[in-house]
């Protein structure tokens, strides 16, 4: 297993703290570096940043990945473009992962301008192409959402970018088994990991693959302060987006995943909660502690790393998500080093 570090802009760092505290990771065993991507900041030009900054502690410098890209903001040469050459400046050390971001909400479609109505459809176009393209090869598709005829990307060699398939349910997670190079996981305990693993495997071998060759990653989230009260609500703050999902709209994505692993019940008593104006501070007090403790790690800096294991099992890449009890430098690195000693 290779273990990463995830910095997301809800820590608040600057991009000097950035650098700093990915040499730091390197230098304490972590061999990645990740970072998620919205309409905000390039994720590209972070990866190559902080890339940069390690290669003074180990020679070529860490991996990279974005996990991961939403594709309606980008086209399928778009992505291949910058990840080659990021691919070409790092000499293979980077990863990208790309997902549909909220492409099951008709608004957000709108938005976006997205052809076609299948999500699972979108990906495949997505993935299919991206990865033909850094592959050198020339493309000819037509899908749903992307139509390509004689598409080459003039890299060469060409970069052999790794591509990766955020993926939650068995369809989604079926389709990395097929056309990805990996999976994306995210908000997984072990017994979803090891389903993710059987779907990837039913994939794949449905299409001709081998199923050792696609990876599994995902982010875990570790929030980790002395003050556990302060961990636990930063930490329930950045599952509420994820787990609640919007009030009185049937389940989709992360939301049905949760209920998935379980949790339907808690999450509509925290719903009646909302329906009744609860103070915020209320809803996140709400949220079960055996929910957050099976998908990642609260509390004391003393049981990070071994918390962050337990729910590491059955992956090839686990990332701690750092999630900052305070905001600043110090309480990001505490999440950094208390993992460390699971690297070793």
């Amino acid at each position: 297993m290779e273990f990463g570090v995830g910095l997301d802009g809800t820590l608040q760092l600057s991009y000097a703290e950035q650098a700093e505290l990915s040499a730091e990771a390197a230098r304490l065993g972590y061999t990645q570096v990740w970072t998620p991507e919205g309409n905000g900041e390039d994720s590209f030009q972070l990866c190559a940043m902080r890339w940069a900054a390690t290669r003074d502690v180990i020679a070529g410098g860490v991996t990279t990945g974005i996990g991961v890209s939403p594709v309606p903001l980008r086209t399928p040469m778009g992505f291949a473009m910058s990840a080659g050459t990021l691919s070409k400046m790092t000499e293979g050390r980077f990863i990208l992962g790309v997902g549909s971001g909220q492409a099951d909400v008709p608004n957000y479609r709108r938005t976006w301008n997205m052809r076609g109505t299948s999500t699972i459809g979108l990906m495949r176009d997505y993935v299919t192409t991206i990865r033909s393209l850094v592959r050198g090869e020339s493309v000819d598709y037509e899908g749903p959402s992307i139509t390509y005829h004689g598409a080459k990307l003039s890299i060469d060699p060409p970069p052999q970018t790794p591509i990766y398939l955020a993926a939650l349910g068995p369809n989604m997670t079926m389709l990395a088994g097929e056309v990805a190079d990996g999976v994306s996981l995210n908000w997984c305990d072990p017994e979803t990991i090891a389903l993710a693993r059987a779907r990837v495997k039913e994939g794949a071998e449905r299409a001709g693959r081998d199923p050792s060759g696609v990876k599994l990653a995902m982010y875990i989230r570790v929030c980790v302060d002395e003050d556990e009260t302060a961990a636990r609500r930063a930490y329930a703050r950045a599952m509420q987006f994820y787990a609640l999902g919007q009030l009185d709209v049937p389940a989709r994505s992360y939301r049905a995943h949760f209920e998935r692993m379980g949790f339907a019940d808690d999450l509509r008593r925290i719903d009646d909660m909302r329906r009744a104006k609860a103070h915020a501070d209320e809803v996140i007090d709400a949220f079960p502690e055996a929910m957050m403790r099976k998908v990642g790690y609260y509390g004391n800096a003393a049981g990070a790393a071994e918390g962050f294991k337990e729910v590491a099992q059955g992956l090839d890449i686990a990332i701690v998500r750092v999630v900052g009890a305070r905001p600043g430098m110090e309480s990001a690195r505490a999440a950094v080093e208390a993992c460390a000693a699971a690297t070793k």
